[in-house]
C-alpha cells in the first residue's frame, strides 16, 4: 500500500481521537462549528479544484468529486471544532489572535509537508499562504457563526 493511503488512514485515526478530546458540555458548540465548517469547505473546496487552482491526485472517493473528502468534509471541519471549544474566551485579544495564528500555521506547515513530499495534494495555482489565509477566513468565520448561534445561550 502506498504512503498516502496510510496518511488517509492516520488522518481519520487522528481527527477521530480529537473528538474524544471535546469535554460534553461543549458537544453542541462542536457540532454547530463542525456542520458550518463542512458548509464552507463543501463549496470552497469543489470551487478551488474547479478552477484548477490545486488538485488531490489521491484521494478517497475519487469517482464522487475531486475534492479531498479526508480534509474538507472530515479532517479540518473536526480541528475546527476542537478549535471553537477550546478558543480562549476570556483572555487578551493578543492570546486570542495568537490561537489563530497557532492553528492557521500548524495546519498550513502540515500541507506544505504533504504537498511536497506526497501526492495527496498538488497546488497549481495556489500557494501555502493562500492556504494560510483560507485557513484564518473560515476559522474567523466560523467562530462569528458560533457566537451568534449561541448568543443567547450558556456555550460561551
Amino acid at each position: 500500500m502506498r504512503i498516502e493511503w496510510w496518511i488517509l488512514l492516520a488522518v481519520h485515526i487522528i481527527a477521530t481521537g480529537i473528538l474524544f478530546l471535546i469535554p460534553k458540555n461543549k458537544i453542541r458548540l462542536a457540532v454547530v462549528a463542525f456542520l458550518f465548517k463542512q458548509v464552507i469547505t463543501i463549496f470552497t473546496g469543489l470551487l478551488v479544484v474547479e478552477l484548477g487552482l490545486l488538485e488531490y491526485p489521491i484521494r478517497l472517493f475519487p469517482t464522487v468529486n475531486r475534492a479531498s473528502f479526508t480534509y474538507e468534509y472530515f479532517a479540518f471541519p473536526v480541528v475546527c471544532a476542537l478549535f471553537n471549544v477550546r478558543y480562549p474566551n476570556n483572555r487578551s485579544t493578543l492570546i486570542q489572535l495568537s490561537y489563530y495564528v497557532a492553528f492557521c500555521t500548524v495546519l498550513t506547515i502540515t500541507e506544505i509537508f504533504i504537498e511536497k513530499y506526497t501526492e495527496l495534494i498538488t497546488y497549481i495555482h495556489w500557494g501555502w499562504y493562500t492556504t494560510w489565509i483560507s485557513l484564518f477566513l473560515t476559522f474567523y468565520l466560523t467562530r462569528l457563526f458560533c457566537k451568534w448561534f449561541f448568543a443567547n445561550g450558556k456555550a460561551f
